[in-house]
């Protein structure tokens, strides 16, 4: 599958659910694809390999109300690509722990995050530093990031992102999701 086809596909979905608004494009990512920041263009004619990671990113718009997440998956065997998909989703988690636990700040957040980044042997994109959701459109509320929030974030109204990257820049995960508290996560 090419990854144009992928979008189209996403959208498609997305449609059959009644969600035919984004507040952002609808993005999929396929292997190399996956180490660009959201705003960078994918390398048009990739196709889904064997074994391989991708992403997918939706922000679907429900009447008044806007929505964010994503998630990578792994196709075929590859610890690497695992590994990689796996620790995304764990750092989210762990990083949403340490707000719960010691109410840090945003920019303290993904000091954290880039450092435990580091530790899993991962590199943390900052060009997905985080933001805030709210009525559409969230940018007539807040413009800034989380990563540069000097204020602890509250529940329900900020996205997490985190996107790590392979240090060869050979592939990368991304998983994204509101902060909340743990009754919300089943794992």
């Amino acid at each position: 599958m090419l990854e144009e086809d992928a979008v189209e596909r996403a959208k498609s979905v997305l449609a059959k659910l009644g969600l035919r608004g984004t507040w952002h494009p609808v993005r999929v990512r396929f292997g190399i694809n996956t180490i660009k920041a959201m705003k960078q263009p994918s390398v048009p004619g990739v196709v889904l390999k064997e074994n391989d990671i991708f992403f997918v990113d939706i922000a679907p718009r429900y009447e008044a109300w806007e929505g964010d997440g994503g998630a990578s998956f792994v196709v075929g065997r590859d610890q690497q690509l695992e590994r990689c998909a796996r620790n995304a989703e764990e750092l989210f988690h762990e990083v949403r722990a340490a707000w719960r636990q010691h109410d840090w700040t945003g920019s303290r957040l993904y000091e954290y995050a880039d450092q435990r980044a580091r530790q899993m042997g991962w590199e943390l994109n900052f060009d997905l530093p985080g933001h805030r959701l709210s009525d559409f459109p969230h940018a007539a509320i807040h413009t800034g990031s989380l990563a540069q929030a000097a204020f602890s974030p509250s529940p329900t109204r900020w996205v997490l992102e985190i996107h790590l990257r392979d240090p060869e820049r050979r592939f990368g995960a991304f998983f994204e999701d509101l902060l909340l508290d743990d009754r919300f996560y089943e794992r």
